[in-house]
């Protein structure tokens, strides 16, 4: 048994999502999104678990030379490109698909002085006003691409065009189907590859899923639309957070606890220590009342979340023990889009919230740990 508190990541249930999304996006080709420690998955194990899909992306290139020291030589990605000459051999050295989004990127690879050819992406900016070339300079820039001898399509072909969706897991969203519309324009007559849909605009907005998908969340089993699990869509979550109560104590009525005594028990109760806290990546902001699971029952957050501990009321909980484990989220009997309502949060922060002093146990076949 691993120390306390751990993450265990199920990588078996990575390639179960990998072809649920395939399934929902048929005849797409796959970006798997593994940028920021795969969600706070482990980037190489899960790179390896997702060894299938036709491209890995990420988010910087160190993310990128990470992978390639590990042996994984998947199609990688780099989502914001690279910003100077040294960053660009680099990325010729190590085979890495650019994205390219403005200017400076642009002028880097037309003015690329060795033979090499660089699969590429030019990302446009049809309202997220983040990345992308704007709507005014998006023509000039595809036709330059285009006509740059250093660049290339991102499996074969021209390069590619993407976008990202601001609001895509807001059914009804406005802004979503002015995006849409937009890119539809710019993309008319393009002779390359096309990527639209993210996580959820891959389970609710179906149209989108052309060319390539760019998967993120969902991969790891979790929802982006707000008020639903992954469960619901048929993925399963690959990470559960544990720990384990390492102190039990009677709190008497009218009895506060912890920092500020920001909760005080109503009558005599029983109240488990467990070894997690903020400084493990379990958010300062949960609410008291914040579910956990111990010995497979629900109990509840009390009081203030410590650098190192939170306090757990048991009164409802039979059997808990010191050394009982109990379950922060995941797996099948906590759902982290629920825990994350608690801490007014996402999902996506509190997977990547999880610190490097928490150990990371993986479960799955001999193939995907080597």
């Amino acid at each position: 048994m691993g120390g306390f508190p751990r993450v265990i990541v199920d990588l078996e249930a990575l390639s179960h999502n990998l072809e649920k999304i395939r399934s929902k996006a048929a005849g797409c080709r796959v970006m798997a999104v593994v940028k920021a420690n795969a969600y706070g998955h482990g980037l190489v194990a899960v790179a390896r678990a997702l060894s299938a899909a036709d491209a890995l992306a990420v988010a910087r290139i160190d993310e990128a030379l990470s992978l390639r020291e590990a042996g994984v030589g998947n199609a990688i990605v780099l989502l914001e490109g690279v910003f100077n000459e040294a960053e660009m051999a680099l990325a010729a050295q190590h085979d890495l698909t650019l994205v390219v989004h403005n200017e400076d990127q642009l002028g880097l690879l037309e003015s690329y002085p060795g033979k090499r050819e660089f699969r590429c992406w030019l990302k446009v900016d049809t309202g997220m006003h983040r990345l992308g070339f704007t709507t005014g300079q998006a023509r000039n820039a595809m036709a330059r691409l285009l006509a740059c001898k250093a660049a290339r399509g991102p499996a074969d072909g021209r390069p590619g065009l993407m976008t990202h969706l601001a609001s895509s897991e807001l059914p009804a969203d406005e802004g979503t189907a002015e995006q849409l519309r937009v890119f539809s324009e710019l993309a008319d007559g393009w002779p390359g590859a096309v990527s639209i849909a993210n996580s959820a605009a891959i389970l609710l907005r179906p149209a989108t899923c052309t060319g390539w998908v760019r998967p993120g969340l969902a991969l790891y089993g979790a929802s982006p639309v707000p008020g639903t699990t992954g469960h619901d869509f048929g993925f399963r979550p690959a990470m559960k957070f544990v720990t384990r109560l390492i102190s039990i104590k009677t709190v008497p009525a009218g009895g506060r606890v912890g920092y500020n005594g920001a909760w005080a028990a109503r009558t005599e109760s029983r109240v488990g220590i467990a070894a997690a806290g903020y400084g493990d990546g379990y958010l300062r902001s949960m609410k008291n009342g914040t579910p956990v699971m111990v010995e497979g029952q629900r109990g509840r957050l009390v009081g203030r979340v410590s650098m190192d501990m939170i306090a757990i009321d048991l009164g409802s909980v039979k059997g808990a023990q010191e050394g009982s484990e109990v379950l922060l989220w995941g797996g099948e009997g906590l759902a982290v889009e629920e825990v994350a309502e608690y801490a007014g949060s996402i999902p996506y922060e509190l997977l990547c919230n999880v610190s490097a002093r928490v150990v990371t146990e993986y479960e799955a076949g001999p193939e995907a740990l080597a």
